[in-house]
Order: C-alpha cells, then sequence, then structure tokens
C-alpha cells in the first residue's frame, strides 16, 4: 500500500512540474503558452478643487482641478497609459508631483504658515463686521500676528531655508504633466461636462480603452459654522477676552422671557472646587446651573445660513435632590419674544426634554438637537428646567453633511 502512495506522489509532482514548465519564462520558446489576454483599463477621480470667496460669497477664485490615476487589471500590466480629454479647449495638465512638494514646502514652514492662515481668516472676516468694537479687537489682533509673522520669519533656522530652496528648485525643474502619467492632474477651465478617455497597453502590445463622463461642477462658498458665544460658560472667553461665563446667555427681558412670570432669569455658575468634580466637567473648569425652581433660563440668539441644517449638542447633569427633574433645550425662530410664545408650535424649530430618570446624580451626558434654519438667518437657543437642580455645559454646533 505504502509503495502505490508514493508512486501517486510522484505521478502528481511530475503533473505539477509539467505544467509549471508551459507557463515558466525561464524557459523560453520551450512549451511557453501564447497570451492572449488584454488589459482591462480603469481609472478613479478625486476632486481636488480649490475656491476663494470674500465674506459676502462673491466667488474669488476658482481652480477646478481633478485628480487622476490609472490602471489595469493585475494579470496584465499597463506599460503605457494615454488620456483624451473632450472638449480640451483651456484644459491644463499639472505634474501629480507639484502639491507633494507644496505641501512639504508648508511643513518646513509651519509655524509660519500658521500664521499667515490666521492672519488671512481675519482679513476675510474684517470687511464685513460692523461692530466696532469687535473691528478694534480684530485690528489688534490683526496687528499682534503680523509682528509674530515677522519674528517667526526672522527666527528660521540656515538648514529650514536650504531644504525649501532645494523643494523650490525641484519644483521650478518639475516635468511638466503630460497625457501619458499614469497619474495626472487635469485643471478645468470652467464647469461643465467633460469626456476623459484611457488607452492602457500592456507589453505586448495589446491595448483597450475607457472613458467616462466627469461633471465639474460651480464651485461653492464654505458653509460658515456658527458662532456660540461663552459655549463652555467660561471666564473670559468672549471675542474681546472679556467675560464671565454667562454674558452671551442673558434674554432680552427678564419680564418677557421668566417662567415663573418674576425675577431674573441670569444663569447661575457652577464651578467645582476639587478635583474630582473638575474632571467630571466636558469642558473648562465652568458650567450653568439652573436651579431646580424653574426661574433661570439659557438664551442665545446666533446667525445661521438659510437652508442649512445644523446639529447642536451640549451637556446635562441633574443634581438628583428630587424624585424627578427634567431639562428642555429648544431651537426657535428668532421673531420669538416672550416665554408664552417660545412655547407655541410654530415658533419651535426643534427641541429635546431629558428627564432625571435613570440618570447618575452629577454625572454628564451629551445630547444632540438637529434643526433646519429654513428661511431663518438667526436662530434662538432657549433652555428651561423643572423639578430639580441642572448644570449645562460644552454646547457646541456643526454643519450637518
Amino acid at each position: 500500500m505504502k509503495k502505490y502512495l508514493y508512486t501517486l506522489k510522484y505521478m502528481v509532482l511530475g503533473a505539477f512540474v509539467s505544467l509549471t514548465s508551459c507557463v515558466s519564462d525561464d524557459l523560453a520558446d520551450v512549451g511557453d503558452l501564447e497570451d492572449i489576454t488584454g488589459p482591462t483599463p480603469f481609472y478613479s477621480v478625486t476632486d481636488v478643487t480649490t475656491s476663494e470667496f470674500d465674506c459676502n460669497d462673491v466667488e474669488l477664485a476658482a481652480n477646478y482641478d481633478f485628480n487622476f490615476l490609472a490602471g489595469s487589471n493585475l494579470a496584465v500590466n499597463g506599460t503605457n497609459y494615454e488620456w483624451s480629454i473632450e472638449p480640451s479647449e483651456g484644459v491644463s495638465l499639472i505634474n501629480k508631483d507639484l502639491p507633494i512638494l507644496e505641501l512639504l514646502i508648508d511643513a518646513e514652514l509651519a509655524e509660519v504658515v500658521a500664521l499667515e492662515e490666521d492672519i488671512a481668516a481675519i482679513e476675510f472676516k474684517l470687511p464685513c463686521e460692523t461692530d466696532q468694537d469687535v473691528i478694534d479687537v480684530m485690528e489688534a489682533e490683526l496687528a499682534a500676528l503680523e509682528e509674530s509673522l515677522l519674528d517667526a520669519e526672522a527666527s528660521l533656522s540656515d538648514e529650514t531655508l536650504a531644504n525649501v530652496a532645494a523643494l523650490e528648485t525641484q519644483i521650478q525643474e518639475l516635468e511638466a504633466g503630460t497625457l501619458n502619467d499614469r497619474e495626472i492632474i487635469f485643471s478645468f477651465p470652467e464647469p461643465g461636462t467633460y469626456t476623459v478617455g484611457l488607452t492602457v497597453t500592456d507589453n505586448l502590445g495589446k491595448s483597450a480603452s475607457t472613458e467616462q463622463i466627469i461633471t465639474v461642477n460651480q464651485a461653492v462658498p464654505t458653509i460658515p459654522v456658527p458662532e456660540i458665544g461663552e459655549p463652555g460658560f467660561e471666564v473670559g472667553t468672549l471675542f474681546d477676552g472679556s467675560g464671565d461665563g454667562r454674558d452671551s446667555w442673558r434674554v432680552p427681558s427678564n419680564a418677557d422671557w421668566s417662567p415663573t412670570t418674576g425675577g431674573t432669569t441670569v444663569i447661575q455658575i457652577n464651578a467645582p472646587t476639587n478635583e474630582s468634580d473638575l474632571a467630571a466637567l466636558p469642558e473648562g473648569v465652568q458650567a450653568a446651573k439652573l436651579p431646580a425652581s424653574g426661574d433661570r433660563v439659557i438664551y442665545q440668539e446666533i446667525e445661521v445660513s438659510q437652508g442649512v441644517t445644523y446639529v447642536l449638542t451640549y451637556f446635562s447633569a441633574f443634581s438628583l435632590d428630587t424624585d424627578f427633574g427634567e431639562v428642555t433645550v429648544s431651537i426657535l425662530n428668532p421673531n420669538t419674544s416672550t416665554y408664552a410664545e417660545s412655547k407655541l408650535e410654530e415658533n419651535i424649530l426643534a427641541t429635546r426634554t431629558d428627564t432625571s430618570v435613570g440618570r447618575t446624580e452629577n454625572v454628564f451626558q451629551k445630547h444632540a438637537i438637529t434643526f433646519e434654519a429654513g428661511e431663518n438667518e438667526s436662530v434662538i437657543i432657549y433652555g428651561t428646567v423643572a423639578g430639580d437642580e441642572v448644570r449645562l455645559d460644552a454646547f457646541d454646533i456643526i454643519v450637518k453633511q
């Protein structure tokens, strides 16, 4: 029996060697089979368009750039790539290494670039600002940043300057992109539809083609993220470095907005003194405190963009001094002018109520409210409590993608 097993083993081994010799490139013209498989081309596209708008959403510049990377099936590697583009008028080709070299320069000049970006951000906002107090603060900050930029540029080491010079030389000597590059950046002259084709030829001269319709969309301004004043109820976080953590959250009129029709509505501030309580705070060293009496509220009107959907997040914690408590945070339309009106359905864009049921004493929990701005250019963040003392902290808002 063992003899027959050995015989079968060598028969299989012999068959394997025989099959291998048919496809071996080491034995040219000896049993080679003709390769009749052609390439299967494909390519990937990445939109790397950049644009610049002023604070009034007027387009200043737009570069409609798309990165194209060619490929073929794994069994047959393409050795020649040829791109085509229709219409081709005004389309320019950019070497794929150019943005990489530019990023390497930015990395060498990281501190300088960061200061330049901060300066550009202020210069962007300044022309559209109307509050003179804010303008004064921005201009002072701009002057300080410009001085810091001069210092940062003067302190660049010889090594850094040499590295930057070397990278700039590489950019100057960089070959222009061609239609035969496997990876290429097409810079389109304007929005529209373009037909981009790719022909791949393998090392045996076999070729195949593919094409796609590429849609270049008009550049649009980036939707600004609304600013929430004193979002973590911290001291000194207003635009001019002032504020006690509550100034942004005051109602226009105590009489109109008081849930109890009298007394102050201004929130209290909770500032823990021991390390364990401080560690429990979601942000900073302070939080808003609204007593169980329900007479204190949070109120802040913020600017939004029409037609945009937002997500507001915040944290709450209950003291659990009573059997039941609740906290309600609502997004109101800007025409809401009293507490009574805040209860009307037509004034509520979105609302959320959380209770003390199942909660742990003084442990913060994160909540989220999604709302649509609709035709509003501003909305009101409004919050009330009932039944138990509640702390609120770390308000934040993002544009929903």
